[in-house]
């Protein structure tokens, strides 16, 4: 008889979330299995929820397993993977790339043309189980939390963007308080960075990046970042930028406040198009880099941060069963919420 799990279920086009049961999925050639521990909700995992217009261009296929942020543990291998075994705790990097492409054959995975992501090209974690190619598979230290490991995904994300550049001794401006540009402001400050200013219109999120140690959290609503510049002592503009909000304004503002020869990641992505004064950039010699998804090597960065001392553990507000995913996601809509994790065990 076939095996059947819980997993939480896109349904049909259209708002909410469905806990269905599901076949357990079996590995095939080159796969594992595993079996899920802990998960969090991720900002793409609310806009398929909330069925906007990205999840109605990105969603094409429901009824589908949602989620990418996980934990477990080996359940079964594959034919063929003999360099993992059952029982070891894991996670994994979400997106499935093709391997033969020009950016994968340089290491360069994060650019693959044909990449599919789990939960949202394929089903995904929020579920008893995954299955996932024996390539992606991340072996976890058993030192490290598994709730902060949980969302090692969006970790990367913020990793990547934030390590693009030199950080030791500059000025960094974060623009979005969302749970990555939150992570994102402690790994500047882990890495050196002089002063970190984080920018939102938030309050919640904006007292959640204090507890991480950034020098300012600026209301952008009611404060004048100039003035915070200014009491900072960041006379020339900052030397670095991180745009995680995808907001226009945000964007725009950011590049009146860089120094000549600034450098900017970009990782938010911005419901609409979002119009630019060209000159700003190149009047300014402003470097700009698109940022998507992790480089394979953030994933030992990430472990070697956290066990050298950054601590992650204040950017987790809520923790629910996964029966209980509704108030999960009411966390996450509400806008107080950091991440919100999502028990399997």
């Amino acid at each position: 008889m076939e095996r059947l799990m819980d997993a939480i279920v896109k349904p049909v086009a259209g708002p909410g979330l469905e806990l269905r049961k599901v076949p357990v999925p079996e590995p095939g050639p080159g796969e594992v299995r595993i079996k899920i521990h802990k998960t969090a909700i991720c900002g793409t995992d609310v806009h398929i929820y909330n069925w906007d217009p990205w999840a109605q261009e990105h969603i094409t296929h429901p009824p589908m397993t949602i989620g990418h942020e996980y934990v477990g543990e080996i359940d079964k291998l594959g034919e063929g993977v003999d360099h993992l075994k059952v029982g070891q705790r894991v996670s994994g990097e979400g997106h499935i790339t093709c391997h033969h492409c020009r950016n994968c054959r340089s290491g360069n995975i994060q650019w693959c043309k044909d990449t599919k992501g789990v939960g949202v090209d394929r089903d995904g974690a929020f579920a008893e189980y995954i299955v996932i190619p024996a390539i992606n598979v991340i072996e976890i230290d058993e030192s490290l939390d598994e709730d902060v490991v949980s969302f090692f995904d969006a970790f990367g994300n913020a990793t990547h963007t934030a390590l693009m550049w030199d950080l030791v001794a500059e000025d960094v401006l974060i623009t979005g308080a969302g749970p990555i540009g939150i992570i994102a402001s402690a790994i500047c400050k882990f890495s050196g960075a002089r002063r970190v200013v984080i920018t939102d219109i938030n309050d919640y999120r904006l007292g959640l990046a204090k507890k991480l140690g950034v020098d300012a959290a600026v209301n952008t609503a009611k404060e004048d970042l100039h003035e915070v510049m200014a009491n900072l002592g960041i006379h020339e503009g900052f030397d670095v930028g991180l745009e995680m909000s995808g907001a226009g304004a945000a964007l725009k503002q950011m590049f009146t406040v860089m120094r000549t020869g600034g450098k900017i990641s970009l990782l938010g992505i911005s419901n609409k198009p979002v119009e630019i004064n060209m000159n700003d950039i190149i009047g300014r010699g402003l470097m700009l880099q698109g940022i998507y998804g992790r480089k394979m090597d953030n994933w030992h960065k990430m472990s070697y941060m956290v066990q050298g001392g950054l601590d992650l553990t204040p950017v987790i507000t809520h923790r629910f069963h996964y029966t209980d995913f509704e108030k999960g996601f009411e966390a996450m809509n509400s806008g107080k919420s950091g991440k919100v994790v999502l028990s399997w065990v």
